[in-house]
């Protein structure tokens, strides 16, 4: 508004002194600055619970290592009977049979023994 010398005013004339003329076109909400925070806090809890129950989390690595040393026992055993079967193949296939291992077959396979030998039974 123009005043009396000339000059562009900032002052209403009908308002006192000291009042802005801008006009606020939006109430003042603090909903907006909490968004992102929960949108965070929310992010950090989904992982959070995942890290701590979920398939490969903190609770689930003791059943792993438990699963996994049983497996390693298992795995000890059958490299044992492994390599006693290897032995007993080799002595198959040397060209020539054992006679022991050939008897003891037939004695096995016929359910049958002599009369000076002990069965030990399993």
């Amino acid at each position: 508004m123009l005043s009396m010398d000339g000059a562009w005013s900032a002052q209403h004339p009908r308002r006192p002194a000291g009042i802005d003329m801008w006009t606020k076109q939006k109430k003042n909400r603090h909903t907006g600055r909490l968004i992102v925070p929960a949108v965070a806090a929310s992010f950090l809890a989904y992982f959070a619970v995942h890290a701590k129950s979920g398939q490969y989390g903190i609770e689930a690595k003791a059943a792993l290592e438990q699963d996994l040393a049983t497996r390693q026992a298992s795995l000890g055993r059958l490299v044992k009977e492994r390599e006693s079967l290897e032995k007993r193949v080799q002595l198959l296939h040397d060209g020539t049979l054992e006679r022991d291992m050939l008897d003891e077959q037939a004695r096995r396979a016929l359910n049958m023994g002599t009369e000076d030998e002990i069965v030990i039974l399993r």
